[in-house]
């Protein structure tokens, strides 16, 4: 497949299919379970079977979401739900978009009536093709407990809740996060988690790796098992990742350099420091939204939904129609 280091890049072709694609067409299929049961076994650390695929909220379909993203949601051997989202491009509001997704699972699988007891745990798995926040790792996990504010120490469960919740601590109750920032890998696999890491940046599994689920991969999500048909849909679904990736990185691109030319020439021209500065903080914003001027007009091109444009862009449906 292929790294994104910048403008202009392409996927580069390699024998395998590309997760986001088998997510949505292969591995809902019961008889591939076993490649994403290895994926979740290798990153919570513990033997996941799964038993079924639920409804999540995307399949998506229209020309926007149905290669910018996609979701799969499971329920394992212990009745836990697992979220599993890939997101092609960048998405400012991310976090909360996380935390949405959560919130709502916690909210539709119980019925009207049930105790709290009945809470399911979920998990929510993210595979980010885009810079999510700031940080130097590529792996990062977030999940829930209590400490406290006096004495530091963290908020325990009483034996009673042990034993009739059958966990060891409260933030095992409470959703987890997991962020996978795969573009950032560029160095040799060293452990099972980074064979995978590995496969989802590069489209490659090299003859080495030997963590759980690629062994199934290897055999299951070959590109000579694609069908003519199968094949002209995948590459088309590769054509526009790169070709909305690379919109995105010009435009970017453009609308900062003009937001630094205009700061630096009204900075000059006021021959302040201040002056420097309020011309500088102009020039970014006004080239922030020429930036955001250029995306909508290209994904109104591309037929892209109002609502979906506001949601990438974070300007109101109003707004974008006036562009």
């Amino acid at each position: 497949m292929k790294k994104e280091n910048g403008k202009g890049d392409e996927l580069m072709a390699s024998n395998y299919i590309r997760f986001d694609w088998a997510m949505k067409r292969l591995l809902r299929n019961k008889a591939n379970f076993a490649v994403l049961e290895g994926f979740l076994t290798t990153l919570l650390n513990e033997k996941i079977v799964i038993q079924k695929l639920l409804e999540s909220e995307s399949n998506q379909e229209d020309e926007f979401d149905k290669y910018n993203r996609v979701d799969m949601l499971a329920e394992n051997s212990k009745g836990e739900l697992i979220l599993i989202e890939v997101q092609n491009n960048n998405e400012y509001a991310y976090f909360q978009r996380m935390l949405f997704g959560t919130s709502k699972l916690v909210t539709e699988y119980i019925n009207r009536g049930e105790g709290y007891d009945k809470v399911r745990k979920v998990y929510s798995v993210n595979i980010v093709y885009f810079s999510l926040g700031s940080g130097k790792d590529i792996v990062y996990h977030g999940k829930t407990e209590f400490r406290g504010i006096h004495q530091g120490d963290v908020l325990e469960l009483t034996p009673f809740q042990k034993q009739t919740f059958k966990v060891d601590s409260v933030s095992q109750l409470y959703p987890e996060y997991y962020i996978l920032k795969v573009n950032d890998f560029n160095q040799v696999a060293r452990s099972p988690l980074e064979e995978w890491i590995y496969y989802m940046n590069t489209g490659d599994i090299p003859d080495s790796a030997t963590a759980p689920g690629l062994d199934e991969a290897r055999q299951r999500l070959k590109l000579d098992k694609m069908t003519k048909e199968e094949l002209n849909a995948y590459y088309r679904h590769l054509d526009n990742i790169v070709i909305l990736r690379d919109n995105i990185y010009t435009e970017r691109a453009e609308g900062r350099a003009e937001g630094r030319a205009e700061g630096r020439a009204e900075g000059r021209a006021e021959g302040r420091a201040e002056g420097h500065a309020e011309g500088r903080a102009e020039g970014l914003m006004e080239g922030r939204m020429e930036e955001k001027r250029e995306m909508v007009h290209n994904m109104k091109s591309l037929n892209i939904p109002l609502d979906t444009i506001s949601q990438v862009t974070g300007l109101s449906i109003e707004e974008i129609k006036s562009l």
